[in-house]
């Protein structure tokens, strides 16, 4: 990655709060990482209190990412933006495609200054490809679409994967959602792909309110929805095999995957969906 391809210089010391918690330090403790504060531990430990499987659905979310990106990277597509990157956990998303694909391209993006602190260290790439970093803000996806590191690693005349796993239930208005999904897809051509992945109350509703409640509660707002809603975001595209299900199902691979999860991990201790789309 060349210097350049950082994203815009922030203040870091001034941008990153330690006094709230942040969901993607939340999602860094639940996956065992170390880029997090004690504020982030206390939410998250609230959080398994009432849903003491939530590391499961965090990895299984994980492997959903990994598998979706190398089945796409399989099918021959090699350039990825992938928005709400969240702080980098090994192996990250350009690795998996990558080692399929080593000419692959992916774009970063997140408005979080802890993740792109974090960028600067981790996101290399291999020779014949490239990686890169825009500091955007989903909600704007224009800040995304209109940065030159964008055109600068992508060709948006080929195929582009967008990839936006556990994302969208941070954005709680649904046809707001909708509309960040139609604005980043408009730009890609035929044969790009979508992956997406939610989190839902339908597989275990006690539990995972509760988790809604503690995210709302600590300034995080979270909307789950269930499979009809998600399925929306799909629309006009055609869906792979499996299509839309729990993520720990979407294409297992139990030698890939096992060490993650525990044996007879359920849907509802997984409590996310997930999808893959074609656009024709």
């Amino acid at each position: 990655m060349n210097a350049d391809d950082l994203g815009q210089d922030i203040p870091l010391s001034t941008q990153i709060r330690q006094d709230i918690p942040h969901s993607a330090r939340m999602y860094d403790y639940f996956l065992g990482g170390k880029d997090h504060f004690a504020v982030d531990r206390e939410a998250a430990e609230r959080v398994l209190t009432v849903f003491p499987t939530m590391k499961t659905a965090v990895w299984a979310n994980r492997g959903f990412m990994q598998r979706a990106t190398r089945a796409l990277a399989e099918r021959g597509l090699s350039q990825w933006l992938d928005v709400g990157t969240g702080i980098p956990t090994s192996p990250n998303l350009h690795e998996v495609a990558q080692s399929v694909v080593p000419r692959a391209r992916v774009v970063y993006a997140d408005n979080d200054p802890i993740v792109l602190a974090h960028s600067r260290a981790l996101m290399t790439s291999t020779p014949q490809g490239r990686t890169a970093y825009i500091h955007g803000d989903v909600r704007d996806p224009d800040t995304i679409l209109h940065a030159p590191q964008l055109t600068r690693t992508l060709d948006l005349g080929q195929p582009v994967v967008l990839s936006l796993v556990a994302l969208l239930h941070f954005v709680p208005d649904l046809d707001e959602a909708r509309g960040i999904v139609d604005r980043l897809l408009k730009p890609l051509p035929t044969g790009s792909a979508l992956v997406l992945s939610h989190a839902t109350a339908e597989l275990d509703p006690h539990g995972a309110c509760q988790v809604q409640q503690i995210y709302n509660q600590v300034g995080t707002t979270l909307k789950l929805r269930p499979a009809a809603e998600f399925a929306t975001f799909f629309e006009g595209l055609e869906l792979l095999e499996p299509g839309i299900v729990p993520a720990h199902r979407w294409r297992p691979d139990a030698e890939g995957d096992a060490h993650r999860l525990p044996a007879g991990a359920t849907d509802a201790d997984v409590s996310f969906y997930a999808g893959v789309g074609i656009k024709r």
